[in-house]
């Protein structure tokens, strides 16, 4: 099931084999990867290789599948960015998950918050799931703040290892309710 999606600047596309070498660039960035909790470094030609076919397998899983895995693409360029997840989902309890990461020379111009402001919409508006839970390690403050400016809630704490530098680490866990996004100015799924 490939779904696309646009924004001003932006579109979110299921990942494809000619991604394999931005991915490659994107995620073999310590500075990144210590940020995400299942991201090897170095990243190598093989993980992209593996994670695009895994991707591929997800979104072929069926009517309901329980994530959707996005290539982040510049406009017009067509130049992969970064990638946002919408994973974890359990469609019982209306609930998912994931994360995001865009690569270092594109961060600092909301493409971020703008691809994963799509994916709170395409979850809540288009596949009707009523809460997703999120995180981020203790220290990354700017995955915080742009939560934060959506709506999300800090709800508790774990501990996780980082796979790209070993460390053992605090994730906040984060919560954004549809209802809570809906009471935000502006934000409707403008159902029939």
């Amino acid at each position: 099931m490939d779904v696309k999606i646009e924004t001003s600047r932006l579109t979110l596309r299921p990942w494809g084999a000619d991604d394999i070498e931005q991915l490659t660039l994107g995620l073999n960035d310590l500075k990144l990867a210590r940020w995400l909790a299942f991201v090897p470094h170095p990243y190598l030609t093989s993980h992209a290789r593996d994670w695009i076919k895994r991707c591929q397998e997800i979104s072929n899983a069926g009517p309901r599948p329980t994530a959707y895995e996005f290539a982040v693409d510049l406009r017009p360029e067509r130049l992969v960015i970064g990638g946002v997840s919408l994973n974890k989902i359990d469609w019982k309890a209306g609930t998912g998950g994931g994360g995001i990461w865009i690569a270092d020379r594109y961060q600092g111009h909301g493409y971020g918050r703008e691809a994963f402001e799509a994916k709170v919409r395409f979850a809540f508006c288009e596949l009707g799931l009523t809460k997703l839970v999120n995180g981020y390690f203790d220290g990354n403050e700017n995955s915080w703040a742009m939560q934060r400016k959506l709506g999300y809630r800090r709800v508790g704490e774990v501990t996780s290892r980082c796979m790209a530098d070993g460390r053992q680490t605090i994730e906040h866990v984060t919560t954004l309710l549809r209802s809570d996004w809906e009471d935000r100015e502006g934000q409707t799924c403008n159902r029939a």
